[in-house]
């Protein structure tokens, strides 16, 4: 048996490149092949990235007998057809975040890969660095006594354009999904966490959000979730305005401030952690070392895989669901629906 899992990667956009590079430093793991609609795409990819093959099709590659594991970076929309087919292949799933675009898909696609056995993970790659498990130990460890509220915010400013992914809706443009998704994690997370469990759904979700006119997605949002322990959290997440990407953890002893929660170093190195505790002369520095970021979030899949299981415990796959169930809500609160919820 080969000591590395071996890759095929669904898609050749900016995301996968990313991932290629990550999958290159790993050490459980390398990408054998790539696929494209475009061969000619699949190709250049492939060149860039030094993978050894290149297929012109998605079915070329779940048809490759030397992929193990399929990365499946399309669009939002395409998620639940590329894991239910490469599921059925009989190859092992990660699926970049929203793993869907609603909970009944989440549902169907992890069903999917629960009856042919494979290891299904989403891939929120920030859940797979030591700095986040750093955040949750010192929770549960009480550092900042009982977590009262927690503040989360991943937003961009890209210049409206129609026929871009990030706001067109057929490509299941929007902030929710594009980036909000990450700090109804962090939150979930957190509030888990401060109770002693991997991760907990909020009891109460309401939202705003400015939708745009011509493109009908949102532009910006928030949300305040509210958690059967009490915990409050404050999460807003955009594609059209700039905002400070950050988190922040108030307890009843002291407070964490997480200059970056979730686009740690590419290339890996140190990362820092603020702990201001009450009555303390100083705040305190943490200083986390990890690899890179996408590195963390393969050799996550991979140690899974080579243990001979279908979640990882760094995203389960129940989370997956907790959190689209989350998103769902949001977007009710806010009024912003897409084809897929059709029916639902």
């Amino acid at each position: 048996m080969s000591t590395l899992l071996n890759w095929g990667i669904l898609s050749t956009g900016n995301i996968a490149g990313t991932y290629a590079k990550g999958v290159a430093r790993s050490q459980t793991g390398r990408v054998v092949a790539v696929a494209s609609r475009e061969l000619a795409k699949a190709r250049a990819f492939a060149a860039e990235h030094r993978i050894e093959r290149a297929h012109g099709s998605y079915e070329a590659l779940l048809a490759d007998p030397g992929v193990q594991a399929v990365y499946i970076a399309t669009p939002h929309p395409q998620h639940l057809e590329w894991v239910m087919r490469t599921a059925l292949a009989g190859k092992h799933v990660l699926c970049e975040k929203p793993m869907t675009m609603n909970l009944a898909e989440a549902r169907t696609a992890a069903e999917a890969c629960r009856a042919s056995g494979v290891l299904f993970m989403e891939a929120f790659m920030y859940r797979c660095h030591p700095q986040t498990a750093k955040i949750v130990e010192l929770i549960r460890d009480g550092a900042l006594g009982r977590v009262e509220l927690v503040q989360a915010t991943f937003s961009y400013n890209r210049p409206f354009d129609p026929a871009h992914r990030v706001f067109n809706k057929a490509l299941g443009g929007g902030g929710i999904l594009d980036v909000g998704c990450y700090p109804v994690s962090l939150s979930r997370l957190v509030a888990g966490a401060a109770g002693g469990q991997p991760f907990l759904d909020p009891e109460h979700v309401d939202g705003v959000a400015r939708i745009h006119p011509q493109s009908a997605t949102d532009v910006y949002a928030a949300a305040t979730l509210g958690f059967a322990n009490g915990i409050i959290a404050q999460v807003s997440g955009g594609i059209g305005l700039w905002q400070e990407r950050v988190a922040r953890i108030y307890g009843s002893e002291g407070w964490l401030h997480v200059p970056e929660p979730f686009i740690l170093d590419f290339d890996g190195g140190d990362s820092k952690l603020i702990l201001h505790r009450h009555g303390a002369s100083a705040p305190e520095e943490i200083v986390v070392t990890a690899p890179p970021l996408y590195t963390t979030e393969a050799d996550a899949f991979g140690r899974a895989f080579f243990a001979g299981a279908r979640e990882a415990p760094a995203m389960p796959v129940a989370d997956s669901l907790g959190n689209m169930a989350t998103l769902d809500r949001w977007r009710a609160a806010v009024g912003l629906a897409y084809d897929a919820d059709k029916g639902q």
